[in-house]
């Protein structure tokens, strides 16, 4: 599976590389998530979780 949060469904995002004479390649985004245990309906959980719903509490960590 992909590396997507799976409590916002954040997931990689497309953009393009510049250079300095403003020629255009496709590149990637990725997102910043980590594998975390964590409470969901009362169950302990194993997934991945972005660093932004980390940092704000959306989640009880185990």
């Amino acid at each position: 599976m992909s590396r997507v949060c799976s409590v916002c469904g954040k997931g990689q995002v497309a953009g393009n590389n510049v250079s300095h004479s403003h020629r255009k390649t496709k590149r990637t985004f990725q997102v910043n998530v980590q594998k975390v245990t964590y409470k969901k309906d009362g169950k302990e959980v194993n997934d991945y979780v972005c660093a932004r719903c980390l940092k704000s509490d959306k989640i009880e960590r185990v």
